[in-house]
C-alpha cells in the first residue's frame, strides 16, 4: 500500500496547485480515482469556474457520516531555493520531497490509496472525501463546502482534517482573521503638511492603536489557556503608501491579522477600531478633506477549533492511533468551519508543520505509513458499523 500511495502522491505533487492558479486538473484526477471505486462524486465549482471543491461519498448518502478532509492548494515556491524540482516527487533518505508533500497532499494520497479498501468494507455508515480549494488564502473552499452541505441538509457527524500534526491529535486551534485597511487622504506638497491629509500618517496612528489593543489582549487571556501564547494575538503584515519624500501621501494600506482565542476577542478588536476611526481619525481627516476615507476589507475570518468535552472524532481517532492525549496548536486549519456546522472535529495527519511552506518541503515515509495504518483501522471501524 505504501508504494501505491507514493505513486499517487507523485501524481498529486505534479499538479502545481498554487492558490493563485486553478486546481481543476487535480480535482478531475481525484474524481476519476474515486469514481473508479464506486464513489458518488460531486465537483463544486467556485464563481470563477477556475477552482472547485470535490465532495465524494462511499456508502449510503445519509446523515452521520465521517469526513476525511484535505485542501488541494499549496503555497508558492517563488523566491525559494529548492534543491530539486518542487513539483516532481523526490525520494531520498526516507523522505518524500515536493511542494505539498506534507501540506497536505500526503494525507490526500493516503485516502485515495485506501479508497478501494474502504469501498469493500463500508456497510451502513457513509465515508465522505472533502477536498477543497483556497485554504491557504482564507479557507474559501471549505466555507463554500459548508454552505453546500447546509443547503443539501446533509449532516456528517465528524471530520478528520489531515493537516500535518506528526500523526498527533489536535483538538483545538486559534481562529485566523485577516484584513486590509485602506486610507484615502489628500495629496499635496510636503512643505505644507496642514493643507493635505497624509494617509501614511493616519495609517501609522491606526497601527499604533492596534498595538495598544495587542497589549490589552494579553490581559484578556482565558484562565488556564492551553495556547502558546495564551492570548489572542495581533500582527501587522505590511504597511504601504506614499510615493516620494516631498509629497503628502494620498493613499496607504495596512495588512493585518489577529488570531482569536475566543470569538469575543475578535469582536472587541473590531469594535474598538471602528470607534477609533469614527471618533478620532476620520473627524481629523474630514476637517481638511471631506472625501477622505478609511475602509477595511475582510480578507478572511476563519473560525478556530474549540476543544469540547464530548468529541466523537477524538474518541475514534484516539482509538485508531493509540494516542492518549490531544493538543492545541497556534496555526489555523479548516476544522473550525466544519465544527461550526455541527460536526465533531479533530486535526490529525502525516508530516510536521515545521516543514510546511518551506523550500525542500518533505514528508517522512514513516509518517505516511502511520497514516495508512490509521486509515486501515478506520476501514475496520466502518465495517463494524450497523447503520446510519
Amino acid at each position: 500500500m505504501i508504494e501505491q500511495t507514493k505513486r499517487i502522491l507523485s501524481d498529486l505533487i505534479a499538479f502545481p496547485t498554487v492558490s493563485a492558479d486553478s486546481n481543476l486538473e487535480m480535482i478531475a484526477y481525484l474524481a476519476s480515482r474515486l469514481q473508479d471505486c464506486g464513489a458518488q462524486v460531486d465537483i463544486l465549482a467556485d464563481e470563477s469556474g477556475k477552482k472547485a471543491n470535490l465532495f465524494a461519498t462511499l456508502g449510503p448518502l445519509c446523515d452521520g457520516g465521517i469526513v476525511l478532509s484535505g485542501h488541494s492548494d499549496v503555497v508558492p515556491v517563488t523566491d525559494q531555493d529548492w534543491a530539486s524540482d518542487p513539483f516532481a516527487l523526490l525520494e531520498r533518505n526516507g523522505r518524500l520531497y515536493g511542494r505539498g508533500s506534507c501540506d497536505m497532499k500526503g494525507f490526500i494520497a493516503a485516502t485515495l490509496a485506501m479508497a478501494p479498501v474502504f469501498a469493500q468494507r463500508i456497510r451502513n455508515r457513509p465515508l465522505h472525501f472533502a477536498f477543497t480549494y483556497d485554504e491557504e488564502t482564507g479557507c474559501f473552499g471549505a466555507s463554500h463546502l459548508a454552505r453546500t452541505l447546509i443547503e443539501r441538509a446533509l449532516k456528517p457527524s465528524l471530520a478528520i482534517i489531515g493537516e500535518p500534526t506528526s500523526m498527533g491529535i489536535v483538538e483545538g486551534h486559534k481562529g485566523c482573521h485577516e484584513y486590509s485597511t485602506r486610507f484615502q487622504g489628500l495629496e499635496g506638497h510636503g512643505s505644507s503638511p496642514d493643507l493635505g491629509v497624509n494617509a501614511v500618517e493616519y495609517a501609522v496612528r491606526y497601527v499604533s492603536r492596534l498595538m495598544e489593543l495587542r497589549d490589552h489582549l494579553k490581559t484578556m487571556a482565558p484562565e488556564n489557556s492551553r495556547f502558546d501564547p495564551p492570548c489572542t494575538t495581533l500582527n501587522i503584515g505590511a504597511l504601504n503608501g506614499g510615493t516620494v519624500h516631498n509629497v503628502i501621501a494620498s493613499k496607504a494600506q495596512v495588512d493585518w491579522e489577529m488570531r482569536p482565542v475566543q470569538a469575543g476577542d475578535a469582536e472587541f478588536v473590531k469594535e474598538a477600531m471602528k470607534t477609533y476611526c469614527n471618533d478620532v481619525l476620520l473627524p481629523a481627516m474630514h476637517a481638511v478633506h471631506p472625501s477622505a476615507s478609511i475602509e477595511t476589507e475582510v480578507i478572511g475570518e476563519v473560525a478556530g477549533l474549540t476543544p469540547t468535552d464530548n468529541n466523537e472524532a477524538l474518541r475514534i481517532v484516539a482509538g485508531l492511533t493509540g494516542a492518549n492525549s490531544a493538543s492545541v496548536v497556534p496555526f489555523g486549519t479548516e476544522a473550525g468551519i466544519f465544527q461550526a456546522i455541527g460536526m465533531d472535529v479533530v486535526v490529525c495527519g502525516p508530516g510536521s508543520i515545521d516543514q510546511a511552506h518551506k523550500a525542500d518541503e518533505y514528508l517522512e515515509i514513516d509518517q505516511l505509513a502511520q497514516c495508512l495504518t490509521m486509515l486501515d483501522r478506520l476501514g475496520t471501524e466502518l465495517s463494524d458499523h450497523s447503520g446510519c
